[in-house]
C-alpha cells in the first residue's frame, strides 16, 4: 500500500512520528493508501526551510521565478490524465469533473499567477519638482496555506501560485481526506527544479498540523478555506498575533429565479449549481427560490432532471453524481434529510442511500435530493449542508426573496436569473454576498478578488490588489531638492 509522503525543503519526507494515517476510497468505502500523521515537529521543520529559502527566493528576478512557476503549470498539464484519476478516487467526484475542471483549473493558477508577477506594478505619483512617492510592496515571508478536501488541487494551487509568485514561501497543508494530488504536486515540484525549502507540504490533521501552522511565531500570513467554525478558531489564535489572515469560509447560497428568465438555460444551469461535485462546492446554490408563477413548472421539470442524473462510481463512463467523500459527511448529509422532514419538509425526490453493485457496495453515495414546503428560517435552510440536498421555495415579491437571501449568516455567493437587466443590477447590489452571478454559475476572471462577507469569511484572494501575499503598502517620498 502507497505511503504518502511529506514535502520538505525539496525532499519527500517520512513524518517524524513514523505513524500514518488511513486515506479512505469514498467510492468503495476501502482504505487504498496512508497518510503521514504529522505534528509539530514536522511544521517546524517546514517552517525552518521556508524561512531559510525565503531570503534567495524573494530576491530571485521575478522572470525566474515566473519561469519556474510555469513549468509547473506544463507538468500539471502533461499529467492531466493521472492526476484527474488520483483525485477522483481521492475525493469520490466524477473523473469527467476532474478532468474538464479542477486539474485543468490547477495549471491556470499556476500559468497565471507566473504571468500575472511579471505586470505587477506600483503606483508612483511625482510633485512636480518637489518630491517623488511611490508605494513599495515586498512579500511577507512564510505563508501558510491549509486548503480543503471538496477541491483538492484546485484550491490548493490557488493558495500556493500567488504566494510563490510574489515571492513568499509556504508551508502548506492539504486536507487529510484528499491527500493524494498535493503528494503528485510536490514529486512535479521536484521536477521542475522548484528551490528546496520554496514550498513545504505537511500532510495530517487539523489539530495536530493546521494549528501548529496557524500559531506558529515565523509564519506571518495564513490563507485557510474551509468551515466556519474552524475559521472562527484560526482567526482567535492570529488575531493577537497580528497576522495577515484570509479566512474562505461556508456558504448558504441562493439561487433567485425571476419569471422573465431563459427558462431553459436557467433550469440546466441550476442542475451544475445543485448538485456539481454531490453539492459538495461551497458555491452550489442549495436555497432555491423561485417566482410563484412559473414554481410548478420549474419544480416538475427540475424533480424530472434530478431523477435522471446517473449515480455511479467515479471512474465509470456516463456518472455524473459520485461519492461523497467521507462516511461521517454521508451520515451528516442524510441526518440533515431527516431533519428537514421533521421540519415540515417534503422530499420531492432522492433523500436515501445509494447503494452500488459490486465493490462498489460500501462507498459512500446519496441521492440528489430535492425538498419543498420548508420555511425560510428553519434549520436546514440556515445551516450548510455541502451534499447534494437542494430546497426550493416560491416567491411573489422582489422584496420578499431579497429578505429571504439575506436571512442566513453567510454570504459568500448567489446567483439571479432575469433578463430583465435593470431588475438584475438592482436585485444583485442588494443580496449580501462576495459574489453575484447574473445568468450565469461559477464563471469567473482571476483577475477578480473573490471571498465572502458575514460568517463567509474575510479577506479576498484572487487577482494581485486582493488578498495578496505582498506587505501592505510601504509609501516612500524621496524630496527632490
Amino acid at each position: 500500500m502507497e505511503k504518502i509522503k511529506n514535502y520538505i525543503n525539496g525532499e519527500l519526507v517520512e513524518p517524524a512520528g513514523k505513524t500514518y494515517i488511513d486515506n479512505i476510497d469514498p467510492s468503495r468505502g476501502k482504505v487504498y493508501s496512508l497518510i503521514p500523521d504529522s505534528d509539530e515537529r514536522d511544521v517546524l521543520e517546514a517552517t525552518a526551510a521556508a524561512k531559510a529559502a525565503f531570503k534567495g527566493w524573494s530576491n530571485t528576478p521575478k522572470e525566474t521565478r515566473s519561469r519556474i512557476l510555469q513549468k509547473i503549470s506544463f507538468l500539471i498539464e502533461e499529467n492531466l490524465e493521472s492526476l484527474a484519476i488520483a483525485e477522483s478516487i481521492d475525493n469520490g467526484k466524477p473523473l469527467h469533473l476532474s478532468r474538464s475542471v479542477d486539474i485543468p483549473r490547477a495549471a491556470a493558477n499556476f500559468n497565471f499567477y507566473a504571468t500575472g508577477i511579471l505586470h505587477y506594478a506600483a503606483p508612483a505619483h511625482s510633485m512636480e519638482d518637489t518630491a517623488i512617492n511611490y508605494t513599495l510592496r515586498q512579500p511577507v515571508g512564510v505563508a501558510g496555506c491549509i486548503s480543503p478536501w471538496n477541491l483538492p488541487l484546485y484550491l490548493f494551487t490557488w493558495k500556493i501560485a500567488p504566494a510563490l509568485a510574489s515571492g513568499c514561501t509556504v508551508v502548506a497543508k492539504p486536507s487529510e481526506v484528499t491527500p493524494m494530488t498535493a503528494y503528485l504536486l510536490s514529486q512535479l515540484c521536484i521536477k521542475a527544479g522548484l528551490p528546496k525549502g520554496v514550498l513545504n507540504i505537511v500532510h495530517g490533521l487539523g489539530p495536530k498540523v493546521g494549528n501548529a501552522i496557524v500559531s506558529h511565531k515565523d509564519i506571518p500570513l495564513i490563507s485557510f478555506t474551509g468551515g466556519t467554525k474552524t475559521g472562527a478558531h484560526i482567526a482567535s489564535v492570529a488575531a493577537p498575533m497580528f497576522k495577515k489572515l484570509s479566512l474562505e469560509l461556508g456558504g448558504k447560497n441562493p439561487n433567485i429565479i425571476f419569471a422573465d428568465c431563459d427558462y431553459d438555460k436557467m433550469l440546466s444551469t441550476t442542475m451544475l449549481s445543485s448538485f456539481a461535485n454531490q453539492g459538495q462546492i461551497c458555491l452550489c446554490g442549495s436555497r432555491i427560490f423561485v417566482e410563484k408563477s412559473i414554481y410548478e413548472k420549474f419544480k416538475n421539470d427540475f424533480v424530472e432532471k434530478t431523477k435522471k442524473l446517473s449515480i455511479g462510481a467515479p471512474l465509470q463512463d456516463g456518472t455524473k453524481i459520485g461519492a461523497v467523500v467521507s462516511k461521517s459527511h454521508m451520515e451528516k448529509i442524510l441526518s440533515y434529510v431527516e431533519l428537514a422532514q421533521q421540519e415540515g419538509g417534503k422530499v420531492l425526490c432522492g433523500g436515501k442511500r445509494k447503494v452500488l453493485d459490486g465493490e462498489f457496495a460500501e462507498g459512500y453515495y446519496i441521492e440528489p435530493t430535492i425538498i419543498e414546503g420548508l420555511k425560510y428560517d428553519c434549520r436546514t435552510n440556515q445551516e450548510e449542508i455541502f451534499g447534494p440536498v437542494v430546497t426550493i421555495m416560491p416567491f411573489e415579491k422582489e422584496e420578499e426573496v431579497l429578505m429571504m437571501a439575506n436571512s442566513t449568516i453567510y454570504g459568500l455567493a448567489s446567483t439571479v436569473w432575469t433578463q430583465d437587466i435593470t431588475k438584475a443590477h438592482r436585485v444583485a447590489n442588494e443580496i449580501h454576498a462576495g459574489i453575484v452571478w447574473i445568468n450565469c454559475w461559477l464563471l469567473r476572471d482571476l483577475r477578480t478578488p473573490f471571498g465572502g462577507v458575514k460568517s463567509s469569511g474575510v479577506g479576498r484572494e484572487g487577482g494581485f490588489e486582493a488578498f495578496d501575499f505582498f506587505t501592505e503598502p510601504k509609501n516612500i517620498c524621496i524630496k527632490l531638492k
